[in-house]
């Protein structure tokens, strides 16, 4: 099965801040994700999750920052393994008010510590590379958007 998932992340004071956001039955961190949806694109899908998880919006980048493996526990009591795409998003507003507020608990921090928090071993190796390269994919759509004038320098 394939999954979607974004990053949301700012650049803040030097460094770059990611949302990590809890799970609905364990309250383990994970990033906001969740299953394609007909008539949006994968990017647009995993947009789509981190404002219902999250309550943010902004820029999302067209292709994936990268993917992870897991096994995702069914409610009806099976396992099936998901293969899952990690679309990075420029936070450009978080709303105060979301679909999933109540359910869930939000953690904004460095790829650094978002490595170690999350439950997803793979998960937080994909997150740890990110973070040995000092964001730099990250850092690269800040400056593309930059550019655009999407948004302003000091961003």
């Amino acid at each position: 099965m394939q999954q979607v998932a974004t990053l949301p992340f700012v650049p803040l004071e030097g460094t770059i801040s990611v949302l990590l956001v809890s799970s609905r039955r364990r309250q383990r961190w994970i990033v906001p994700k969740g299953w394609p949806v007909k008539r949006l694109s994968l990017p647009e899908a995993a947009a789509n999750e981190a404002a219902e998880e999250a309550g943010v919006t902004g820029i999302v980048h067209p292709e994936p920052v990268g993917s992870y493996l897991y096994r995702k526990y069914m409610d009806s009591g099976y396992e099936v393994p998901c293969h899952v795409f990690v679309y990075p998003i420029l936070v450009v507003q978080h709303s105060l008010d979301w679909p999933e507020r109540g359910e869930r608990k939000l953690k904004w921090c460095s790829l650094e510590k978002a490595a170690k928090l999350v439950d997803d071993r793979q998960l937080g190796e994909l997150l740890c590379e990110l973070a040995e390269s000092g964001g730099a994919p990250l850092r690269s759509i800040v400056t593309k958007v930059s550019r655009s004038a999407a948004l302003p320098e000091a961003v």
